[in-house]
């Protein structure tokens, strides 16, 4: 994390600081997320796309995307006056997936965003959450602005548990990403009192 100044490395004083994962499939709209919501400037790892990569990553939905995440995302957004979070976009191409372990580790859990045109995109992340007992909402992302699907007909697709929240989350609009990012605070918050009381 050297790359991140001292100023946006340390929660201002008297904050609690939230560390959160954003994840998903490549080109989900993890980037335009984090950007959208950021009270700073997003700190980015972008590079172009090229005419190789185009023969590893299926393009044929997000023909327009001209750079991909291939490290992480950071950004950092006050969800209340006392707490802070600091969002931790995942690069989503498999063959970076090995830095999901660094970037998941001392999260409260993650936000996974799905695209309908190609909803087999998340599952790797679900399992990934899933399989580390991590508590995560998923985001629907609707590219086109229309919202074709309903949330039932979206959880029976993608067989998430009835108790996963699940909501559309245009990652262009600054209140859906908020909805997005309250929806896993309270999920964190509910799971930790059940444990308190067990």
């Amino acid at each position: 994390m050297s790359a991140i100044s001292e100023s946006t490395n340390q929660p201002p004083r008297g904050k609690i600081p939230v560390k959160i994962v954003v994840a998903g499939g490549f080109g989900v709209g993890k980037s335009t997320f984090v950007n959208t919501v950021s009270e700073i400037e997003p700190l980015r790892s972008e590079a172009m796309m090229t005419t190789a990569s185009a023969q590893v990553d299926d393009l044929s939905q997000i023909s327009t995307k001209q750079t991909t995440t291939v490290a992480m995302d950071f950004g950092r957004v006050s969800l209340t006056p006392e707490i802070v979070l600091y969002l931790f976009g995942t690069p989503g191409q498999e063959r970076f997936q090995f830095m999901w372990n660094e970037l998941s580790r001392g999260a409260i859990g993650a936000v996974i965003l799905a695209d309908t045109r190609r909803l087999g995109d998340c599952f790797s992340a679900i399992d990934y959450f899933e399989a580390r007992n991590v508590p995560f909402v998923l985001g629907v992302n609707p590219f086109d602005g229309c919202r074709t699907h309903s949330i039932d007909a979206i959880r029976e697709a993608v067989q998430v548990d009835d108790n996963v929240p699940m909501l559309y989350c245009d990652a262009r609009d600054r209140p859906d990403v908020k909805n997005g990012l309250i929806a896993l605070v309270e999920l964190a918050l509910m799971r930790e009192r059940a444990k308190a009381h067990a």
